[in-house]
């Protein structure tokens, strides 16, 4: 099946690497793909434009279905694929609900750290923090099961950690970010660049 499926991202962007890492879960490796430079402005060539009129990363094709939006990307791969690799909906309505919950509240997440406003991150930190703190050690997002919240929701968390967050002042957050960074999807779709250059900024260091 990856063979039909493409997949135009960018190296570093929390939207693209939800979508790598679901599509890893689900084991779908072997898809064309094609890096595309976010600082030549490679997203807005004509050949993307043509499929993606907001010229937005990342861009997925599976035959003739193009989705451009990651989350959707990631419901439609599960609801696709729902009985190979991880299952990424849990079925008891609890945990449901707070993968829903949790997924959904990693976009205002991730618009907090895009908007760069200090003390409005800092609260959003605080309310994960908390969030991990009541599960307690070893948990998910939603619980026990790695679910789409981690998903869409570890990229994010990954990213203030390359910028230098705290582990030691949020260290709910670190212990998360320990927990996923060794499994196999994660390492796997784990940013190039970071790679190449693995010591991060401190842009985050004094949050």
């Amino acid at each position: 099946m990856a063979k039909y499926m493409t997949l135009l991202w960018g190296s570093g962007s929390p939207p693209c690497w939800r979508v790598m890492i679901a599509l890893e879960e689900k084991n779908l490796q072997g898809y064309n793909q094609k890096l595309l430079s976010l600082e030549k402005l490679e997203h807005k060539s004509k050949e993307l434009l043509a499929i993606n009129p907001r010229g937005q990363l990342p861009t997925f094709k599976h035959g003739d279905n193009v989705l451009s939006e990651s989350y959707a990307v990631c419901f439609y791969l599960e609801s696709q694929f729902k009985s190979q690799g991880t299952k990424l909906i849990p079925d008891g309505p609890a945990e449901q609900a707070l993968m829903y919950q949790r997924m959904f509240e990693g976009l205002t997440f991730y618009e907090k750290l895009n908007v760069r406003n200090k003390e409005a991150l800092v609260t959003e930190l605080r309310l994960w923090e908390g969030y991990l703190q009541k599960l307690g050690s070893g948990s998910y997002l939603a619980g026990p099961s790695f679910t789409l919240a981690d998903v869409v929701v570890f990229p994010t968390v990954g990213t203030v950690f390359r910028f230098g967050l705290s582990p030691e002042r949020y260290p709910k957050l670190g212990e998360y970010h320990n927990l996923l960074k060794e499994r196999p999807s994660i390492r796997a779709s784990w940013p190039p660049h970071w790679l190449e250059s693995p010591k991060g900024l401190d842009t985050l260091k004094d949050i």
